[in-house]
């Protein structure tokens, strides 16, 4: 017979149940460090660590004076950087999945045109694909790319590899542009993203640039009561 997991993992698991389950949501109180270790009749040391790990994976915060409380973990993309967002997922200590609805060479209609940087008609690669965290849809990525840059992309297994680790092997990114704003989505986006269409979103438009040329266009499309975007400047003291 194996062993039970040590006291602090058993303290662990039921907090995660808790914060998992929607039992408590972003910014509940979770009991004091006294009640959990008379509930589960161990030591103050003993969940002490069991609440100081889940600190350090990000499930919780302390409040000094105040308490410990369950943080906002919604999934959450930098404005000034361009990440892979499987690491991301990944890096929260969930798991990443994708659904590739569209890999296929098109002709560039007004719009793609105009923000790729083509002539009306060019043939251009698009990909859709919908993002997922834990099973759960975080992004639908609507994307097209310049071929003349990156003419093995359409060759990628999309299941296995995102967009920005083609683009990035292809072409190291040297700038990017970002338009954010909220949307309310169609009817067709709002099933991708299991959400409906009385939701808010937030929509993103982004391009990268390599060197001179300007190499993609997508717009990302984000539930927003699943996704935050993030921005921060460092300035050196003078």
């Amino acid at each position: 017979m194996g062993s039970s997991p040590p006291l602090y993992l058993q303290i662990q698991q039921h907090l995660l149940e808790k914060i998992n389950g929607g039992d408590w949501p972003a910014h509940h109180q979770i009991p004091p460090e006294e009640q959990l270790a008379r509930n589960f009749g161990v030591s103050r040391m003993t969940a002490n660590k069991a609440i100081r790990d889940l600190v350090q994976q990000g499930y919780l915060i302390r409040q000094p004076g105040l308490g410990t409380f369950v943080t906002d973990r919604k999934a959450e993309s930098s404005l000034v950087e361009v990440h892979n967002i499987a690491e991301e997922v990944r890096s929260r200590g969930h798991g990443y999945s994708n659904d590739v609805l569209c890999s296929e060479a098109i002709e560039a209609d007004d719009e793609v045109a105009l923000r790729l940087g083509v002539r009306l008609g060019t043939r251009v690669f698009h990909t859709l694909i919908v993002h997922r965290e834990n099973g759960v849809p975080i992004q639908l990525e609507n994307r097209y790319v310049n071929p003349r840059w990156v003419p093995d992309y359409l060759d990628t297994d999309f299941t296995h590899h995102t967009p920005n680790e083609v683009l990035v092997a292809a072409c190291p990114i040297s700038d990017i542009e970002h338009v954010v704003e909220a949307v309310l989505v169609d009817e067709t986006t709002a099933r991708h993203l299991d959400t409906d269409t009385t939701r808010p979103c937030l929509s993103m438009i982004r391009r990268t640039w390599s060197g001179d040329h300007l190499i993609s266009y997508a717009r990302l499309i984000h539930p927003g009561e699943r996704y935050k975007l993030r921005s921060s400047m460092h300035r050196n003291g003078s």
